[in-house]
């Protein structure tokens, strides 16, 4: 049986798309339609690439929900039609999407691979060619004429990521991104170095069905020693606020002053949901185990467990719009979904 896989390459924008100007100096677009001028060593690969850029490539700060359906839309219309997607995107925001594809993409049986760089595709030191080489590699991987990878994933130097267990950690180094609280996927060295049991189960019986619908109307709240209680009620009386994701101390921990507590139970009475998730780099929440925390789960505030802060907002993004009653909430979204918590 051939191993050669059918694999899309996705364009968005980002550093990796991008040449110097001569001329200039300043960074510039290419036309993906000729990307094996730059990158030559495509040619080698087993498998067959076609190109799909958005029509205004833009930088991944500018990234929103809006986005996020475009790129679902492009898997979905080419979803029978190819084996494995490559989503090339920017750094800064590439968690983001990655968690909120792998909610929209519901069933998803084939490889999404996001991936990006920290310098050009057209400098002379550049990471780009590894990681798009390696993320061509990943979305067009087969193992008895099955996909391996059946997720969305994010590769960045040398390893492949669960994409809603992922962060940016570093804005200079090339090991840009991290999992906290997973492990890598796979491991890249002169072998690929796949870690089976940790990869997600595909339904691949069951059709992809594409969540389109995405609520935007969302606050992070990161909690620091001193806020105010003008401050958060302020806040949290936006008029179309439709969900709060709270970052707090530790394992769950905020402030048990009465007007804390009484600003949060009133919120969550006008039907918002707070989700506690933690400022740590590593770890979650664990709410009840100490006195600071026991408060916010006696008022129903919802854990969060071990979410990274791109995958508490996107799943909320992607719950809310789907109306369900505040009890039902937050057992769905404490409840993993697509291996975004324990």
């Amino acid at each position: 049986m051939s191993k050669k896989s059918n694999v899309l390459l996705i364009y968005t924008g980002g550093t990796i798309g991008m040449i110097k100007d001569f001329e200039t100096g300043a960074l510039k677009a290419f036309d993906f339609d000729d990307l094996l001028k730059h990158v030559p060593e495509l040619k080698l690969l087993e498998h067959h690439i076609d190109t799909y850029s958005f029509e205004k490539p833009m930088d991944s700060s500018n990234m929103n929900p809006k986005h996020f359906r475009l790129i679902a839309e492009v898997i979905e219309e080419n979803y029978k039609k190819y084996d494995g997607f490559v989503v090339l995107h920017g750094s800064d925001t590439m968690s983001y999407s990655a968690s909120a594809l792998s909610f929209m993409l519901e069933n998803l049986a084939k490889p999404v691979i996001l991936t990006g760089s920290q310098l050009p595709i057209g400098d002379l030191r550049t990471d780009a060619k590894e990681n798009l080489i390696t993320a061509i590699q990943l979305a067009g991987l087969k193992q008895n004429n099955k996909m391996v990878i059946t997720e969305v994933g994010l590769y960045f130097e040398y390893k492949l990521y669960r994409g809603n267990r992922s962060s940016k950690v570093n804005s200079e180094h090339f090991k840009a991104f991290d999992s906290p609280n997973y492990p890598p996927l796979v491991i890249s060295g002169i072998n690929l170095k796949v870690n089976y049991p940790l990869l997600k189960k595909s339904k691949v019986k069951k059709d992809l069905i594409v969540h389109k619908t995405l609520e935007d109307n969302i606050l992070v709240l990161k909690l620091f020693p001193g806020i105010n209680e003008q401050t958060i009620q302020q806040v949290l009386s936006i008029k179309t606020l439709k969900g709060i994701v709270l970052e707090t101390y530790g394992t769950g921990n905020a402030s048990n002053e009465d007007w804390f507590i009484n600003i949060l139970a009133q919120t969550i009475k006008r039907g918002i949901p707070i989700v506690n998730i933690t400022q740590c780099n590593g770890g979650g929440v664990s709410m009840g185990k100490y006195e600071t925390s026991t408060r916010l789960k006696e008022i129903g505030v919802i854990s969060g467990k071990d979410l990274t802060t791109e995958a508490a907002v996107t799943k909320m993004m992607y719950l809310l719009p789907q109306n369900l009653m505040p009890k039902v909430f937050k057992t769905i979204f404490e409840t993993s979904l697509r291996g975004e918590m324990e």
